[in-house]
């Protein structure tokens, strides 16, 4: 432990950048036709009055984030609203210690700032803490960022002993007493990684069912995809309310996906299934999987996770369990699990997996990470459409974990513009040619790039 490593932060700036879709994005039961972008710079000071800059950025996501029939722009407002806030708020932290420390004090004032914001809005609903933690989370890489940057060393390797004042069980519980991240973490990022390629409700599969062609130069429909860049993993975004689409798409996919695989020659390739906590019962995916599995079985072979199939809240539904359904395939949390408490109750109700996401953080998954790994959970990383840094971000943090395997990364079929500035630098991140992305590259200072 050392307290000469600590700093504060001594300046805060968050900004917004609004980015275009190129193509409509649908899950859930609802499309998203663009996004903004927070972006955060954030200075900080160590006790020899040494100063460094970080940067955060994070898509604003309230249409995941803020599930509601409430309007978009009104829940838009109120993240823009808590964004700048909970900046401004962490300048006026006015104690020296380590990101990780930082940010779970500045966690304290999100309750009671939500509660504002949404009154200030005329919202009678509760800010959703999944809401709170998106919308905080480009102040949380910045911190770590310009951490890492003023010790000249990646934010990685800054969190040992040698560096935080508190072990695990100041965090999580004491299961972890004595323990500290760097145990849980990669001193050097994986050299390659698979790249997981989104397969939007809307998004075509062949040619025939193209009804709106950007005409920008990259691939339209899943089949160009696959043979441009080569790729051997496969989100399926699917309905969760309605079993014969559901059926059929998968089918659908599987019969584009071999004829598109055949032409490269390969013959191994992976799918995870995302309902959007649209399924109500166990039994739907229970069903589904069973259908697939006869009349598809090799795709159902294919399935390497299912993710959040019913509600995320776990509270409200306690009757709810997954353990049938995990027991054929893991089943991953991700809308629900927006700190520890939610990861053990996830896990009563038959979760054997988690979905990481920087969005939510990167104090929060790094502790998250650390949690899943102590349980024997299956690991992936998931992003929110993230473009640019933010991709960057969440591909460092799939780099860093021991576990993952592949990492999600669909800002390049969607939302490309930020990409560019960084295409030049980290070609390897950007340019796929094999189904994966040149994760070693993320060895800099700070959050590597």
């Amino acid at each position: 432990m050392s307290q000469s490593t600590d700093v504060r932060i001594v300046d805060a700036v968050c900004s917004f950048e609004p980015v275009p879709f190129r193509a409509p994005l649908k899950f859930g039961g609802r499309v998203v036709e663009n996004c903004i972008l927070i972006n955060v710079d954030v200075t900080v000071e160590d006790q020899q009055g040494n100063h460094e800059v970080g940067t955060g950025s994070m898509p604003l996501g309230n249409v995941w984030a803020w599930s509601t029939e409430l309007p978009g722009e009104t829940t838009e407002r109120a993240m823009k609203d808590f964004a700048e806030k909970v900046t401004d708020l962490a300048s006026q932290i006015p104690h020296y210690a380590h990101p990780l420390e930082l940010m779970f004090d500045l966690t304290t004032e999100y309750s009671h700032l939500a509660k504002t914001i949404a009154v200030q809005c005329g919202i009678e609903e509760a800010f959703p803490e999944l809401a709170q933690l998106v919308a905080a989370s480009p102040i949380d890489a910045a911190v770590h960022d310009a951490y890492g940057r003023l010790h000249n060393l990646n934010s990685y390797d800054t969190l040992s002993s040698e560096f935080m004042n508190d072990d695990l069980s100041d965090y999580l519980d004491d299961q972890f007493h004595g323990e500290y991240l760097d145990q849980y973490t990669l001193r050097e990022p994986k050299e390659r990684m698979p790249l997981y390629h989104l397969i939007g409700a809307l998004d075509p599969l062949t040619q025939d069912d193209v009804t709106d062609d950007p005409k920008d130069g990259l691939p339209v429909t899943l089949d160009e995809w696959i043979k441009a860049d080569g790729l051997t993993h496969l989100k399926i975004k699917l309905a969760g309310d309605n079993f014969e689409w559901d059926v059929e798409r998968v089918a659908r996919i599987e019969a584009a996906a071999v004829e598109a695989q055949a032409e490269q020659g390969c013959t191994e390739w992976f799918y995870s299934l995302d309902f959007n906590e649209k399924c109500e019962s166990a039994n739907y995916v229970l069903d589904f999987l069973r259908k697939i599995q006869a009349d598809t079985p090799d795709a159902y072979d294919r399935i390497q996770y299912i993710e959040q199939p019913t509600s995320r809240d776990l509270k409200a539904h306690p009757e709810i369990k997954l353990h049938e359904v995990s027991k054929l395939k893991p089943v991953v949390v991700d809308e629900a699990l927006v700190n520890y408490e939610s990861l053990l109750l996830a896990r009563e109700q038959g979760y054997t997996g988690v979905a990481l996401k920087a969005c939510k953080g990167q104090s929060e998954s790094l502790c998250l990470a650390a949690a899943a790994q102590k349980f024997g959970m299956f690991l992936c990383v998931q992003d929110l459409t993230c473009p640019g840094f933010s991709f960057l971000h969440s591909a460092s943090l799939a780099a860093r974990i021991p576990t993952i395997a592949a990492i999600e990364g669909n800002g390049r079929q969607y939302c490309p513009g930020p990409n560019k500035k960084w295409a030049n630098r980290l070609p390897s991140m950007f340019d796929i040619t094999d189904g994966t992305v040149g994760t070693g590259v993320l060895n800099g200072i700070g959050l590597g790039f």
